[in-house]
């Protein structure tokens, strides 16, 4: 659901050849509707995972068994609710703020206005604040990938962020930086994606996947996968977006990296492929260009069926945290020396010289923004950054952006919110639409 909506949306991703869903397809050009299937999944499997996280908070206190270990599910489970509601909140607009399991059968019980967004906010932030004491610094072993509280404490700082609460962002930032939870970044960027090195010290909280184990392998492998290689069976479903840019008709992110970024071959692209019969295959090529495959969930014990990787999928990571604090910092006091050491930190690791010494606060801006960009692609990110981020006149880059790349359906303020699904409001009389759908 994310790669349809937050990155074939994008100015990054599309669907490939292998995506023939007319639905993701319309989508990704924004040429989607209130009643597109993809905008209904994600409203309504977001309101499953907030019911589940309901029935969890009201029942396990009444549970016999160690009281630490209750308040700390239940902290795991206000952290899950929070994300949900902050992915709701950020897609949608206002929406209905459900905090109980609704158990009752009578439509009128359960028909439910629109909560305005900013209590859905206020409600994000009291989820994170009430885990963060019960939460544990670190899990091993089969706990591994649990909530902990260093990833409430990131997940608040993006939520600061969003919402522009810029001292706020830096103050729950450098908790995180300075706490004790041993976040690093791994020297080699490649390290972040590999199942071998999953759930380590740069993994603040991530989707988890495993192979070999009842279909819960990451199904992204193949879709990322180029058919026609001997062994390996790849659908080419997703792919980089490629736009005419000057003389090039084949520009890409592929390009938008330096030739010095060890993100853009070291994890993020791959441009061959070894076959089952020792040959290396080259990825498929564009009039006069090739075409660049995305690589971030690739399993290399796996490939005889990608389906089954076992790469796991960031939601977010240190590297994200430190670019958070960069970006908030030189909002508050401008480009200091500790916006300098965070967005210094993410470059040293991709092999990049030290940011310019002396930029001014919105050259610093633009420098974080191509850094996410650069560093977080094909993480169900840019969707929200295109909404997120602004232009040096304070503008919001997302129709600019799109129409850059030839996404000319694009209308502001219509797309900075998807449409409420018209099957949903169709069942619950109290919901409104959003301006333009």
């Amino acid at each position: 659901m994310f790669a349809t909506g937050m990155d074939f949306m994008s100015d990054d991703i599309d669907p490939g050849p292998g995506a023939t869903n007319p639905d993701v397809r319309s989508q990704s050009v924004l040429n989607h509707s209130s009643t597109g299937l993809r905008v209904l999944q994600i409203w309504q499997q977001h309101y499953a995972g907030i019911k589940k996280a309901n029935v969890a908070i009201e029942k396990i206190p009444g549970i016999n068994f160690d009281q630490t270990l209750k308040n700390r599910l239940v902290g795991e489970v206000k952290f899950l609710r929070a994300l949900f509601y902050f992915n709701l909140v950020r897609l949608y607009g206002d929406v209905p703020l459900i905090l109980q399991d609704q158990t009752s059968i009578k439509t009128a019980d359960l028909q439910i206005a629109r909560t305005s967004a900013k209590e859905v906010y206020a409600q994000i932030e009291k989820d994170l604040n009430e885990a963060v004491p019960v939460l544990l610094n670190t899990y091993s072993g089969a706990d591994a990938g649990r909530a902990t509280a260093g990833a409430a404490k990131s997940l608040l700082s993006k939520v600061y962020l969003t919402q522009e609460k810029w001292a706020a962002t830096v103050a729950k930032a450098e908790e995180v930086i300075s706490g004790p939870y041993g976040y690093d970044l791994f020297a080699n960027y490649a390290d972040v994606f590999l199942p071998a090195t999953k759930n380590g010290k740069e993994h603040v909280f991530s989707a988890q996947f495993k192979s070999n184990s009842l279909g819960q392998g990451n199904n992204q492998a193949p879709r990322s996968a180029r058919p026609g290689v001997p062994g390996m069976i790849g659908s080419f479903a997703d792919q980089v977006r490629f736009y005419t840019n000057g003389n090039d008709k084949f520009f890409s992110i592929y390009k938008l990296y330096s030739p010095k970024d060890l993100r853009k071959t070291n994890g993020t692209f791959v441009t061959k492929y070894k076959g089952s019969d020792g040959k290396f295959y080259a990825t498929l090529n564009a009039p006069g260009d090739s075409i660049p495959f995305l690589n971030k969930y690739w399993d290399p014990n796996t490939v005889s069926n990608l389906s089954e990787s076992a790469a796991n999928v960031p939601i977010i990571r240190f590297s994200e945290v430190l670019l958070i604090h960069a970006e908030a910092e030189n909002e508050v006091n401008g480009p200091t020396a500790k916006a300098y050491a965070s967005i210094n930190r993410v470059r040293k690791r991709a092999g990049l010289d030290n940011l310019t010494p002396g930029l001014s606060k919105a050259a610093f801006r633009d420098s974080v923004y191509l850094d996410r960009r650069l560093e977080l692609v094909w993480e169900n990110q840019r969707w929200f950054d295109l909404i997120r981020e602004k232009d040096a006149n304070g503008k919001i880059i997302l129709e600019a952006a799109l129409k850059k790349v030839g996404k000319t359906n694009v209308t502001v303020p219509k797309h900075l919110l998807y449409p409420i699904p018209q099957q949903e409001i169709d069942l619950n009389k109290l919901l409104t639409q959003n301006p333009g759908w």
